[in-house]
This record gives structure tokens, sequence and C-alpha cells, in this order.
């Protein structure tokens, strides 16, 4: 329709322009001839009722359809956003959960072995201190043993010393069996 009246009012433009050129007057700026201020006036407002309803009816339309499918989107993208980090922050506080337990455990561990190893060297301790309890005992037994073959050696070794000094000293010869009474005696005084 509009385009209708646009090939209709290009003819009589020029019409008008061609007839005025031939009764002298000179073809200047048409917006500027006050004598055509009227039609001028006609066709801006049918030129802006044309306008108007091509945006009312055909172009702001459009445009408010992709202004409210971007609104959608983006309250999509938000949505899915939120429900992310929701995840995200369900995830973080599980992990951190499990970190935890992880650690707990590990205490426990840690703990349990430190008991078991505490008495396994208790253990160890117990059986070594009774081992070293009855090597001790029987040292003391064999040097018990041996000091009363060394004082038994002693006793047999002052007897003969005792008889070679008189010997060398006094010039007596005394026997071996008096002399070891005579040993057996001093000693025996000496232990009271």
């Amino acid at each position: 329709m509009g385009r209708f009246f646009l090939a209709s009012l290009l003819p009589t433009a020029a019409l008008a322009g061609a007839a005025k050129a031939a009764e002298g007057e000179s073809a200047g700026l048409p917006q500027l001839d006050p004598s055509s201020y009227p039609a001028q006036l006609a066709w801006l407002a049918i030129s802006f009722i044309v306008l108007y309803f091509l945006m009312a009816r055909v172009a702001l339309p459009r445009v408010a359809k992709v202004l409210e499918a971007r609104e959608q989107h983006i309250a999509g993208d938000i949505e899915t956003a939120e429900r992310l980090k929701a995840e995200a922050d369900a995830i973080l506080a599980a992990y951190t959960k499990a970190i935890a337990d992880a650690r707990g455990a590990a205490l426990a561990a840690l703990k349990t072995a430190s008991a078991e190893q505490a008495a396994e060297t208790a253990r160890r301790d117990h059986a070594f201190v009774a081992k070293l309890a009855e090597r001790t005992a029987e040292a003391e037994r064999k040097i018990g043993a041996a000091k009363n073959a060394a004082l038994a050696d002693i006793r047999g070794v002052a007897a003969l010393s005792a008889g070679a000094i008189a010997r060398k000293l006094a010039g007596l010869e005394v026997g071996n069996d008096r002399m070891a009474a005579a040993v057996a005696g001093i000693l025996s005084t000496d232990r009271r």
C-alpha cells in the first residue's frame, strides 16, 4: 500500500515541476516553495503514519521478541550458574568433609599403631629385662663359683707359699697338710 502512494506521488511531483518550468519559474528546491507546503505536510503525515504502523506492527514486535528471548536466555544462564554454584558448593563441602574424615581416620590409625608399637616395645623390654636378669643371675653364679674356686686355689697357693717362706726364713720343714690347716685357721679368723 505504501508503495502505491509513493509511486503515484513521483509522477505528480515531476509533472508539477515540469509545469512550473514551462511557466518560466526556475526549478529550485521544492521544499522551500511555500506553495508546496500543504502537500509536503500531507506527505509528511502520511509517511509518519505509515512508518509508525510499520514500526509498531513489524519492527518493534520483532525487537521485543529478540529482547524477550535474550532476557530468557540470560535468566536461564543465571539459573544454570546458580545451580552449578550450588553443586560446586555441595562438592566442596563433601570434599572438605572427606578430608576431615580422612584426617580423623589417619589420626585414629596413628594412635592405634602407636599403642600397638608401645605394647610391642613394652613386651620386648619385659622380655629383655627378664633375659638380662637371667643372664645376670647366671653371671653371678659363675662369679661365685669362680670366687670359691679362686679361694680354694688361694688356700693351696697360700699353704705352699707359707711352707716355702718358712723354709727360707726359718729353715723349717713344715708338711703341706699342716700348712693348709694353718692357712685355713688364719682365713677363718679373718672372715669373722
